[in-house]
């Protein structure tokens, strides 16, 4: 494996290839960061017989993570769902009274529960919150953990369910009453009986194309994982047509980590760092579970990498690292806050106008790049708000 050194100087000959070009899309970007709500620490794999600095996800730690986030000027955060996560809905609703601007992407699972259910819940939070929020909807893609939960659906059933449920959402939110009858759902006279004045922005992810034609036809927003350019392009292409053919337009968003630093050299330290730290045992039994999920996108992550630890930088500032042992967003942008600057402003050329990052520990990555990469952004014309 390369050392951090003997990257840089072959890393700063492609990046002068590499430079963003081309016009630029001023004020069209939009930043969330990650609320851990499965917990912190500083490694990303350890051996479970070492010592690992863990941080509970409890509410005083949530509420410093979301108070920074709201400081440094991201506009939302992602509040995940997941076996081992705590539950999006009342974390979102607990942190809500602790800021002020701050906007709640909450992760919300179609099947888990009625859609005129969680109609009724978006209007709530939209009153109590001053309309801060923001849905994610997660079709699933962990066979084993859907199973966990009940939910014994197909990749492609799970799409199609999802395109029934937010129907009767998007309906019932209007506050008159909806008739459907579909394969999943059967609803008489669905509605919110005080619907909120505004409704909340749809992020809908995925890399099959079941996922995209759902986005296409009920989502404000697709998200993929982050990947190389030209993969992350190949995905709007095939949205976009998608949604031409139903005369829709709708915006894209990606996912990274990321670890930014005052210069290339630091910020690849922490990287290799994070690297000598995984647990090759963990490696290899995460690599064997990605191998057999039913997600593209899960699949997608874990061939960045080839199972393996070399070659790991698979684009400029694009390090696959965290893909060798972690589910879901593999992909982390490392380098200088110049660096990073440089390859957001380029996804963002291509299309991409909300970026979700996370970085570990996220108080004190919120913070690297809060104060290192925000700043750029906004000198260069990119960042909304």
């Amino acid at each position: 494996m390369a050392t951090a050194a003997a990257r840089i100087g072959t890393r700063r000959r492609v990046l002068a290839r590499r430079a963003p070009q081309g016009r630029k899309r001023p004020l069209s970007l939009r930043l969330y960061w990650f609320l851990p709500s499965h917990g912190d620490g500083r490694e990303v794999a350890r051996a479970r017989d070492k010592r690992d600095l863990r941080r509970e996800p409890d509410i005083e730690y949530l509420i410093q993570v979301a108070r920074a986030a709201e400081g440094l000027g991201f506009a939302g955060v992602l509040t995940p769902t997941g076996l081992f996560c705590e539950d999006a809905w009342l974390v979102a609703a607990a942190l809500a009274r602790e800021t002020d601007r701050l906007k709640f992407m909450v992760a919300l699972r179609p099947g888990f529960l009625s859609p005129t259910l969680a109609a009724q819940m978006v209007a709530t939070y939209q009153r109590l919150s001053g309309g801060r929020l923001q849905l994610n909807v997660v079709c699933g893609g962990d066979r084993d953990e859907q199973a966990r939960y009940g939910d014994w659906l197909s990749h492609d059933e799970r799409y199609a369910r999802s395109a029934e449920f937010l129907t009767v959402l998007r309906e019932a939110l209007r506050g008159k009453p909806f008739d459907f009858s579909g394969q999943f759902y059967r609803v008489s006279g669905a509605m919110v009986a005080r619907p909120p004045r505004e409704l909340p922005e749809i992020f809908l992810g995925g890399s099959s194309g079941a996922a995209k034609e759902v986005a296409a036809e009920h989502a404000d927003i697709y998200l993929c994982w982050g990947e190389k350019p030209a993969q992350l392009t190949e995905h709007l292409d095939l949205l976009r047509a998608a949604a031409d053919g139903r005369g829709r337009k709708l915006q894209a968003g990606t996912r990274f980590q990321v670890i930014a630093r005052d210069t290339s050299e630091e910020a690849w330290t922490v990287a290799d760092r994070l690297l000598e730290t995984m647990d090759p045992a963990r490696i290899e039994q995460a690599q064997r579970r990605f191998a057999r999920s039913e997600s593209e996108g899960q699949r997608r992550m874990a061939a960045l990498t080839g199972g393996g630890r070399a070659e790991l930088e698979v684009y400029p500032n694009v390090w696959a690292g965290y893909a060798l042992v972690r589910p879901g967003a593999g992909a982390a942008l490392v380098g200088s806050h110049g660096e990073v600057a440089d390859r957001i402003e380029e996804f963002h050329s291509l299309g991409l106008d909300h970026l979700i990052l996370s970085g570990q520990p996220h108080i004190e990555e919120a913070y690297w790049f809060g104060e290192g990469v925000i700043p750029l952004l906004r000198e260069r014309g990119v960042l909304a708000g």
